[in-house]
């Protein structure tokens, strides 16, 4: 009995320790979704939102770049849970925590190792103990959570996901990678909700996701897709409100301005927070300013003005308002109205900004004069934005580059130019200086020859007369100096001007405090302040002299004396500068240097109008500036050169002011290659043939044929004139040239037969141009002629040419043979005589050596 009672009792013992391990798909649902949240995927919340509350804190908009971007990342993510929440904004600290455990191999779901390309430590940069490595990024944090949330936690029943808590975890996951720029990654976890969770009601939310990780890889076409897949369903209201914001930034990326502008409308009517309503309404404004719409433009700006909750927002927002001035609206309200606020409390330590706003009114109300002065009145306040600072001093610049004043406008580029903090704009003024600084060169060149040709001249009453005025405003200029100086003399000390306006120092209660050190001392004691204040100095001021009165007369006493020194004209005084024949003494008498002086002027006049065009884009200023040097009769090849130039940048927008150049080329340089591309400027566009350019063109064949080469000719040029793009345009160029051969010789034909060949170098025409040029220019030689087309004499290569034949076009032409079946042999330019050929081999070559007949339209003669 003992022995039975022993063994029952070990049983029960043994049977009472033993534990029963359920699968884990028996386990309770409740209970995993319990765990999921409290254990693992608060902590993933948490890392998330610490991540966007940082780089809110951290978010300075840049009002200079095209688009600013709605989201702030303040409340993001919008349209679900994952929002902040106050408790997760104090315990952002617990992201210290990581996880114990490394996630399970081959698990089978995405974004946990055992699956290729999905690894669990590819963002986790875990240890091999399994906690994540130190220095791990917030990001990471919440990656690495949400994935031990998933592998921990999921529940997964006949292929479907049971715990809808991990719904939550992959939208974390895939937003922690979209913003590492993991956007592949990202996709392949979304994968996953769509065929595990595909009946869950946020799947709308994963598919606003999957846009966005589309867009972030460039794919516009496929983040469209999903997003306008979306608007055409019906979705929760929050979820429509985030897909609006998206959308609309994804149609920006791909570069569609009206729907984006479409889609923004819509998102400012749903959205009602107001910092999203002010955001959406700036760069809806943004949007329409880019597009030209001005006035509507203007009235987004203000509605981003009045949901402002944001100083900055809110001064940026007017200073866009009055950019988006019509010229049209109430100037003086307008004005009254900036003015005003300017003057009031914490607005008055932006009166730089509104002073340059109200420039910018000013300008495009018309009044230039107006609009200076308040860019100058904006250099004089304290600086609140450097950029805005650098734009007031590229605005004064422009109006001097509207004044052809060189000097001036590359000064005030360059003082931008140091001040500016947008890189873009940086480098686009950069370019223009250095452009202003080689057309100054040009520009400064031309008016001082021009001036000294003049004197040049005058008979020596004239010259006495004129120097003697311009002595005249000499003393009358240094009277008024001298008087200034005495002024500023006796004024010493009595100076109560605010030069702390633009200080650095300005809200220092101590002057000479050092920068970024915490032991305070003298301010020159240390170099690196010093070095520093410098620097900032140059920024705010320029380069200065060390003079009286330095902060407003010194910058435009160096313009004039750049002026000068472009001019030639010494600014040193000279004992004489009061006798006219001081001047005179200098004025070149020799003829060959004056010659010189003409064509370094004209060189200047041919390269300042090329720089007007490709610089600036400034097609009137630079066909004005070269029409001017035909008229003044320049060389030859400047000439030629100068004329090509209207002609190209104008023939094709503005062909009424190309006509003059044209006509010039063709009337008195025929034979110049300048003369070829304006009968015939490069044109690939053709379309297809029509029947009436076929007509013309076997009417002119059929003219050529019987030797009526001028009226051929015309058919031809008046079939171009009028079908400019038709597709028999290179064959009928090609008959001209032969036209051409027949009736002014063989050196004109190869004038021809050359712009045929480089025109229209692809098509057949082209290639039988090429063998032509070949075969005359290999063979025969020609009477060379000038630009105008008139015999000039040459030295034969040796005194007496083959069969004692003169190879001069007008012989050639005389031995043409009467019978016309080859087109070579018709304009046959007189070649030595062959050993004749069999009739087969004579038709082999007709075929061959007929470029115009093998060409004729179908129907055509033959």
């Amino acid at each position: 009995m003992k022995k039975n009672i022993l063994f029952l009792l070990v049983i029960c013992l043994v049977a009472s320790c033993a534990t029963k391990t359920k699968k884990p798909e028996q386990r309770s649902k409740l209970l995993k979704g319990f765990s999921t949240y409290y254990n693992t995927l608060f902590n993933a919340k948490d890392a998330l939102n610490s991540e966007f509350t940082s780089r809110d804190k951290g978010h300075k908009d840049n009002f200079y770049a095209p688009y600013i971007p709605i989201l702030t990342y303040e409340e993001q993510p919008l349209g679900s849970d994952l929002g902040q929440t106050a408790a997760f904004a104090e315990n952002s600290m617990k992201m210290a925590e990581v996880a114990n455990k490394p996630p399970v191999r081959g698990s089978g779901i995405p974004g946990i190792p055992g699956i290729p390309g999905m690894s669990g430590n590819d963002s986790g940069n875990q240890n091999p103990e399994g906690g994540e490595a130190k220095g791990a990024t917030t990001l990471e944090i919440a990656e690495a959570k949400a994935l031990k949330a998933i592998n921990k936690y999921s529940v997964t029943r006949n292929g479907e996901e049971k715990n809808k808590q991990i719904f939550d975890a992959y939208m974390i996951l895939a937003q922690a990678r979209i913003y590492r720029n993991k956007s592949l990654e990202a996709l392949d976890a979304l994968n996953y909700v769509f065929t595990r969770m595909k009946d869950d009601k946020r799947i709308p939310l994963a598919r606003i996701y999957q846009g966005l990780a589309y867009d972030k890889l460039k794919d516009y076409h496929k983040a469209h897709e999903t997003f306008a897949k979306l608007k055409g369903e019906k979705i929760d209201k929050s979820y429509a409100k985030l897909l609006s914001i998206y959308y609309s930034e994804s149609l920006l990326d791909a570069g569609k301005k009206e729907e984006a502008a479409r889609e923004l409308d819509q998102a400012f009517e749903l959205n009602t927070d107001r910092k999203l309503k002010s955001r959406i309404a700036y760069l809806r404004g943004q949007v329409l300013e880019n597009l030209g719409q001005n006035d509507k433009a203007r009235e987004s700006f203000t509605a981003a003005y009045k949901y402002a909750n944001d100083f900055e927002f809110e001064v940026k927002s007017q200073i866009a308002i009055a950019k988006t001035f019509n010229g049209k609206g109430d100037y003086n309200g307008a004005k009254n109205y900036l003015e005003g606020i300017s003057k009031k409390g914490t607005y008055g330590s932006r009166k730089n900004e509104f002073y340059y706003a109200l420039g910018l009114m000013a300008n495009k109300a018309g009044k230039k004069e107006e609009a200076q002065d308040f860019f100058r009145k904006s250099l004089f306040e304290k600086v609140s934005d450097p950029q805005i600072r650098g734009l007031a001093y590229y605005e004064i610049g422009k109006s001097y580059l509207e004044k052809n004043d060189y000097i001036g406008a590359g000064t005030y580029y360059d003082s931008a130019l140091a001040v500016m903090t947008y890189e873009p704009s940086k480098i686009l003024l950069k370019d223009q200086s250095g452009y202003i600084k080689k057309i100054s060169k040009n520009y400064y060149l031309i008016k001082k020859n021009d001036s000294i040709l003049s004197l040049a001249k005058m008979d020596d009453a004239q010259r006495t007369d004129f120097f003697t005025k311009y002595i005249a405003k000499l003393k009358a200029k240094e009277e008024k100096e001298e008087l200034e100086r005495k002024r500023a003399e006796r004024n010493k000390g009595f100076d109560t001007g605010d030069y702390n306006a633009n200080s650095i120092f300005a809200n220092k209660s101590n002057a000479f405090e050092d920068f970024g050190v915490t032991t305070k001392g003298f301010y020159f004691n240390n170099s690196g302040t010093v070095s520093k204040g410098t620097s900032t100095f140059k920024q705010v001021w320029g380069e200065r002299a060390l003079s009286d009165n330095w902060r407003f007369s010194k910058k435009m006493a160096t313009i004039e004396d750049m002026k000068s020194e472009a001019l030639g004209v010494t600014t040193a005084p000279n004992p004489r500068r009061f006798e006219p024949a001081y001047y005179i003494e200098q004025i070149p008498a020799d003829q060959g240097k004056l010659t010189q002086l003409k064509k370094d002027r004209d060189t200047a006049s041919l390269g300042l109008g090329i720089m007007y065009q490709n610089y600036f884009t400034n097609t009137p200023l630079a066909t004005k500036t070269l029409y001017d040097l035909v008229d003044v009769n320049p060389e030859e090849k400047v000439m030629l050169q100068a004329l090509y130039e209207i002609f190209a940048m104008n023939y094709e927008k503005t062909p009424n002011a190309s006509e003059r150049a044209k006509q010039i080329l063709l009337k008195d340089y025929p034979y110049t290659s300048y003369a070829e591309f304006a009968r015939n400027p490069k044109n690939k566009s053709f379309v297809k043939s029509t029947e009436d350019v076929e007509n013309e063109y076997k009417r002119a064949y059929a003219l050529f044929e019987s030797e009526k080469f001028a009226e051929s000719r015309d058919i031809i040029d008046q079939t171009i004139q009028k079908y400019p793009k038709d597709a028999l345009v290179p064959k009928l160029y090609l008959l001209n040239a032969f036209n051409a051969g027949k009736s002014s010789g063989k050196e004109v034909m190869i004038l021809q037969l050359e712009q045929v060949a480089l025109n229209y170098s692809k098509t057949p025409e082209g290639l039988h141009a090429k063998e032509m040029l070949n075969y005359l220019k290999s063979e025969l030689s020609f009477q060379a002629t000038d630009n105008k087309g008139n015999a000039v004499m040459q030295q034969p290569a040796s005194p007496v040419q083959p069969n004692n034949q003169k190879n001069n076009s007008t012989q050639m032409m005389n031995n043409v043979p009467q019978n016309s079946g080859n087109v070579l042999n018709e304009v046959n330019l007189n070649q030595q005589k062959k050993p004749a050929k069999n009739q087969q081999q004579q038709k082999s070559d007709k075929a061959k050596e007929n470029p115009v007949r093998s060409h004729v339209p179908e129907g055509g003669p033959q």
